[in-house]
């Protein structure tokens, strides 16, 4: 068992590769630049080309927004939720959302998790609940090493660090289920995927965290909440066909190991740890 049940597309990778390979060696007979092969990846105008489709690709949030208000519209057409609002700029959350008890939980958006942008983040004060949520549109990407990567290497340190009660996390975007990166669920059932605007989705991967921050003298070891203590997460979970033993629990066990702090990161699913990390001292920058 892994961290998540999905894996990385390894036939598309490879693609990717020889793609890539074929770009690099014939870019130059591409495009009305009127340089000739050496003069051409002397330029720079390769390199440069590169750079801006990557920063483009990085920077832009216009289709992860679409896919979350698509997902939130579509719990509320339904009375799921009772309404929802985009946070604003000026906010380190992105959407805050009325629930039908009238708690209100406040999401912020990622990328894959693999990166530096996944520690910034604030939790509201007047949120009763707070959760990430990863969407990841690089079919190319690994989420295995990128999902680990952000629950034990980057939000458990933001989390003991910082004081960031973080309630749960959930893996999900319009990748998931298609050729880029094929959903184990819909494999085994393809009736299990949900239509949501121009997307067809497998249910959610979802991640519990502990409702108190970890401490060595005080909490080592918080227990995950269950389900239903995260409104948002359970009506996800319900509203698009999730399973009880789909559920993911994340726990955070801390302790001093001479002058550091060290976190122990377990996940576990249907009773079974599927990933645990060694005490690992928190180290930011």
């Amino acid at each position: 068992m892994s961290v998540i049940p999905c894996s990385a597309n390894e036939e598309l990778r490879e693609r990717i590769v020889a793609f890539a390979e074929v770009l690099k060696t014939q870019a130059h007979l591409l495009g009305d630049h009127d340089l000739d092969e050496q003069n051409f990846y002397d330029s720079g105008l390769f390199r440069g080309a590169i750079e801006r489709i990557r920063g483009q690709f990085s920077a832009t949030m216009r289709e992860k927004r679409e896919f979350a208000a698509h997902v939130l519209n579509w719990l509320q057409e339904r009375g799921l939720i009772l309404a929802w609002d985009s946070a604003g700029e000026a906010n380190r959350h992105d959407y805050v959302v009325e629930l039908p008890s009238r708690r209100i939980c406040a999401i912020e958006l990622k990328g894959c998790l693999d990166g530096n942008n996944t520690n910034i983040f604030e939790r509201p004060p007047h949120c009763h609940e707070f959760v990430l949520w990863s969407v990841c549109t690089n079919p190319g990407a690994n989420p295995r090493h990128n999902v680990w990567s952000g629950i034990h290497t980057r939000l458990s340190a933001e989390i003991i660090e910082r004081s960031q009660r973080v309630d749960g996390l959930i893996v999900w975007d319009m990748v998931c289920g298609t050729i880029g990166r094929p959903c184990p669920k819909l494999e085994i059932d393809q009736l299990r995927a949900t239509i949501v605007g121009p997307f067809q989705l497998p249910p959610p991967c979802i991640y519990l965290f502990p409702a108190t921050i970890p401490s060595p003298r005080n909490n080592p070891a918080p227990p995950p909440q269950r389900t239903e203590d995260v409104e948002f997460l359970q009506i996800l979970h319900a509203a698009f066909g999730g399973r009880p033993e789909e559920i993911n629990r994340v726990a955070f066990e801390v302790a001093y190991s001479g002058v550091d702090v060290v976190r122990t990161t377990t996940v576990e699913r249907a009773g079974v740890v599927v990933h645990q990390s060694n005490p690992t001292p928190i180290r930011r920058a």
